[in-house]
């Protein structure tokens, strides 16, 4: 089995676990790849990696899983750095919540048995696409969420929401995230929006900040079409995919949304569900005051 395996060298600490791994792989059989990223820092290992194991983030299709090495951030850019392809994805928590990279650095041992005996799950997640009006060649791409927002614009913008080309609202507000069921954990949560358990086919539409207490998160089918017209006083306004791109557009602007069809296949351990994620990490459902 070939394993390519991509890791956040930001995070403290991590090329000793990261050299661990690349140990365990060895010694079970693996064939591994690292990021070309970790090539300029290869110095920081303890044992010499050939150089011929380091390749670009592009190539990593040809390997039969890729392991993120980080936190959910670090899960969200590898998904999109394998967007085009159909390579499923581990994630080892390195960083604080980990609600999508579940494998936590304590169990890397158990993780690599799971592995080689295929004792996990491959869950397909939804993903979203998205183009500007403005420049129709660039699409946007996003597993959490799409979040159109004023930018670096103090006040309020207006945005106008049409589903499939019927007229939805026209509202005030600072923006409005639009998210995949994984992404309903993430920005979306905290303006109101609901969880939405992963393999629903829906995304949900929630405003941020809106000037009206009738505006109200959304969910619709994730066939729908979703088109936002964008018009601010001020020179640009903002669509960042999953916290992580940011692209700026002359308002007014429109925005298409709909359903990827490249979605991100997740590996997961078979040892838990989400809900059990959801109260471990989230405290979802529990009510802390019996612990108090």
């Amino acid at each position: 089995m070939k394993v390519g395996i991509i890791a956040n060298i930001t995070k403290e600490n991590i090329f000793p676990a990261l050299e661990h791994l690349i140990k365990l792989l060895e010694k079970n059989g693996f064939e591994y790849f690292l990021s070309d990223l970790l090539y300029a820092s290869r110095e920081n290992f303890g044992a010499s990696i050939p150089e011929t194991s380091f390749i670009p983030n592009s190539s990593f299709g040809m390997c039969d899983i890729v392991i993120s090495f980080g936190g959910d951030g670090t899960m969200l850019n590898t998904a999109y750095d394998l967007r085009m392809t159909n390579t499923p994805v581990a994630g080892i928590n390195f960083g604080k919540l980990g609600f999508l990279a579940e494998y936590e650095i304590n169990g890397i041992e158990e993780f690599i048995k799971d592995l080689k005996e295929k004792n996990y799950i491959t869950e397909e997640r939804m993903a979203l696409q998205a183009k500007c009006g403005k420049e129709s060649g660039q699409e946007l791409y996003a597993i959490n969420d799409l979040v159109l927002d004023k930018g670096r614009w103090p006040k309020m913008i207006e945005l106008t929401i049409q589903v499939n080309g019927e007229y939805v609202t026209t509202f005030s507000a600072d923006g409005l995230i639009v998210s995949t069921p994984t992404g309903t954990t993430g920005y979306s949560l905290s303006t109101g929006g609901p969880i939405v358990v992963p393999n629903a086919d829906v995304i949900t539409i929630c405003p941020i900040a809106p000037h009206t207490l009738t505006m109200r998160p959304l969910v619709v089918s994730a066939d729908k079409v979703i088109t936002v017209t964008m018009k601010s006083q001020h020179t640009s306004v903002q669509v960042n995919c999953d916290g992580q791109r940011v692209n700026y557009y002359e308002p007014p602007v429109t925005i298409e949304i709909m359903k990827s069809n490249n979605p991100f296949q997740l590996i997961h351990t078979n040892k838990t569900n989400y809900f059990e994620i959801l109260r471990n990490k989230l405290f979802w459902g529990i009510d802390l005051r019996k612990n108090s």
